[in-house]
């Protein structure tokens, strides 16, 4: 924001005529770094769908299921992955949506609107992420219990041992957790670090709009 702060100097020291030019230049200037920002949030956003989409073919849930001798559940690991997948493409058309909305808007009040809007947007898509993060990890846990001939043994010691049955809630809670954190982190550098950057450029608005 070096180059607003500059601006706003020289607005202070010249006369009315060269505030209001001075108020279009930083407006100008905000918006393109507004749009800019918009523009990186959709592109990453692919990038990070095709890295998902790259992991899921390597690492195919299909043999695993047709190891434990229970294909029948590949049908339903296929409608939760479009489900997903259907969700996520509607984040970046809201994306490509906002980024072409945010391009074209020619007003301080609508760029500010837009601003919290895209905001709000980008936060659904990342709650949304680490919800459905919660959701794979249970019901991986759920099918390697139940499924799983290896697990036979822990489910005999749960059945019969309360202290066991405590222990590996905890280990399970912990795993989820731990998980959850480190998503969490990755999103907050990802996306974070960009919409900190807009709400900077909301505030400069802000000021402009008083």
């Amino acid at each position: 924001m070096k180059e607003l702060d500059l601006l706003k100097k020289d607005w202070q020291k010249n006369t009315n005529s060269f505030e209001q030019v001075s108020e279009i230049e930083i407006y100008k200037m905000i918006h393109k770094k507004s749009s800019s920002i918009v523009k990186w949030i959709l592109i990453i956003s692919i990038l990070e769908v095709l890295l998902w989409t790259c992991l899921s073919v390597c690492f195919n849930s299909d043999d695993y299921l047709i190891k434990m001798k229970h294909p029948e559940l590949i049908q339903y690991f296929e409608v939760f992955a479009y489900f997903n997948y259907g969700v996520i493409l509607f984040f970046i058309y809201l994306f490509y949506k906002n980024y072409i909305t945010i391009s074209t808007t020619a007003s301080t009040k609508q760029l500010m609107s837009d601003i919290l809007k895209i905001r709000k947007t980008v936060q659904y898509y990342v709650w949304y992420n680490l919800a459905m993060l919660v959701v794979s990890l249970i019901i991986g846990f759920i099918i390697a219990f139940v499924y799983n001939p290896e697990m036979s043994v822990l489910k005999d010691k749960i059945a019969t041992n309360g202290k066991v049955m405590a222990i590996t809630i905890g280990i399970l809670t912990l795993t989820t957790l731990v998980f959850l954190g480190a998503f969490w982190l990755f999103y907050r550098v990802l996306y974070g670090i960009l919409l900190r950057r807009l709400y900077a450029n909301y505030k400069e608005l802000k000021k402009i709009d008083l």
